[in-house]
């Protein structure tokens, strides 16, 4: 029970509006590119109950902000879509990229539920979760239906549970290493199908950027995908295990771009921090030493291309500023 009856929102819970209201402005900028472009008609129901999700919790929020009086963040607006623009990519993308960024919605509203306060707040970020549910089993399930979703590697059971005996269990860049359990499998797969689609989507993003550096940055992103999707199917393979296909060839040749490139910046900038997080979990769980100093690596080069990417987001202007606390020390000395 609330023990004042207007609360006001606390940090935590304005940090979370404003990345959702980020995110879903961006979605429905880019769902309703594909709603112009997808052909087949499974594909058009998912993407429009997406696209009902993104409108109504950017509502939702605004009425959140403005009962608070805290200005609305700026956001994506149609000025950074062009619908007129050729397909860029091909349907089983957009039913891929819905699949993956339900389950990145997931974790999100996982957190934000868990770091709000306001029972009606919770009330909102359990109802986000129950929806992001819908739609990653619909996705799921079409994907399976139609061919298009790779399954993790199957593993035979033992005889009987069985217990670590030796040290030698943690090692990994010496000597004898033993195979990958199925949590280490987990991780990898589930950051390899990660990958996959972001590689696909920067791909696409690089053929269509208009600004020089902005199209140099995603050809590294491209570049930077494809060694870690080497580093991570050697590993599987290492143990004869399969991996993820590419999805590079569901990118179009259009060189026309339905995206500012403030938009297609920020995506990348979404899909990079989110890895790094993904990463980071891997890290937590990996028993073997040498998939955690490789999962540290690749984080240290993820983290420096989002900064990369972060001062072509500022150096641009493009770049709004979340929910900050008061500079203290400005105020003092009378400084706006």
């Amino acid at each position: 029970m609330e023990t004042q009856h207007n609360p006001k929102l606390v940090s935590t819970e304005l940090a979370n509006f404003w990345t959702q209201y980020m995110g879903d402005s961006m979605s429905v900028c880019m769902l309703k590119y594909m709603l112009k472009k997808v052909e087949d008609d499974d594909i058009r129901s998912i993407l429009e109950f997406s696209l009902t999700l993104s409108n109504r919790h950017l509502q939702r929020i605004k009425e959140f902000f403005n009962e608070e009086k805290y200005p609305i963040p700026h956001g994506f607006t149609d000025e950074d879509v062009n619908l007129e623009a050729p397909r860029l990519f091909s349907d089983n993308f957009f039913l891929k990229y819905i699949h993956i960024m339900a389950a990145h919605g997931l974790t999100g509203y996982a957190i934000a539920f868990t770091t709000s306060v306001r029972s009606d707040v919770r009330k909102y970020y359990s109802d986000c979760n129950v929806e992001s549910m819908e739609l990653f089993n619909r996705s799921l399930d079409l994907l399976l239906s139609k061919g298009l979703y790779t399954r993790p590697p199957h593993l035979h059971p033992p005889e009987m549970a069985q217990y670590v005996k030796k040290q030698s269990f943690l090692t990994g860049w010496f000597g004898n290493r033993r195979p990958l359990n199925g949590i280490e499998i987990s991780n990898i797969t589930f950051n390899m199908n990660k990958t996959v689609l972001g590689k696909a989507m920067v791909l696409g993003f690089s053929q269509v950027a208009q600004a020089q550096d902005v199209r140099e940055y995603f050809m590294r992103g491209t570049q930077l995908s494809s060694k870690h999707l080497e580093i991570f199917s050697s590993l599987l393979h290492e143990d004869n295990l399969p991996s993820p296909p590419s999805w590079d060839d569901q990118v179009t040749n259009s060189k026309v771009s339905p995206f500012s490139d403030k938009l297609m910046m920020f995506h990348t900038g979404f899909y990079t921090q989110a890895a790094v997080a993904f990463y980071g979990a891997a890290i937590a769980v990996s028993m073997r030493r040498d998939l955690a100093t490789q999962y540290t690596r690749l984080t240290s080069e993820m983290e420096q291309y989002g900064e990369d990417g972060a001062n072509i987001l500022i150096d641009n202007g493009w770049m709004e500023q979340p929910p900050t606390a008061d500079d203290r020390v400005s105020l003092a000395s009378g400084k706006k």
